[in-house]
């Protein structure tokens, strides 16, 4: 049973930063893809950024040059640094994990519980 656990998020002014991270226990981390997403009330769950297993990395394009993903594969933990946030980006954001291993097409499957973050103008 793999368990996800988000932490970092809070209240920050337009233009600050933050950075989320995600707690990963009960599977094997290495080979398996894992991605960043957020929703808002009223609007469904979108992608914001993913690490493919084989170390490609993608984002949303309203966050590009802004976010950055990255993982530790040592400590099992992965991480968004969000940089220039603006008031847009507040949501509860979620990491979430492929349970497939070595999954060419990477698929969310288990998600933590979420973070708020939430941005002021």
């Amino acid at each position: 049973q793999v368990q996800l656990a988000e932490s970092g998020g809070g209240l920050v002014q337009a233009g600050g930063s933050l950075r989320l991270s995600c707690t990963v226990s009960g599977r094997t981390f290495s080979t398996r893809s894992m991605g960043w997403f957020r929703q808002t009330p009223g609007k469904e769950r979108e992608f914001v950024a993913g690490i493919h297993w084989k170390g490609r990395i993608n984002y949303a394009d309203s966050v590009k040059g802004r976010f950055t993903i990255s993982r530790d594969y040592p400590k099992d933990m992965l991480y968004l640094q969000m940089n220039n946030l603006r008031v847009e980006d507040t949501a509860v954001y979620y990491c979430a994990i492929d349970r497939t291993a070595h999954a060419e097409t990477p698929r969310y499957d288990d998600w933590g519980q979420g973070t708020q973050v939430t941005v002021s103008a």
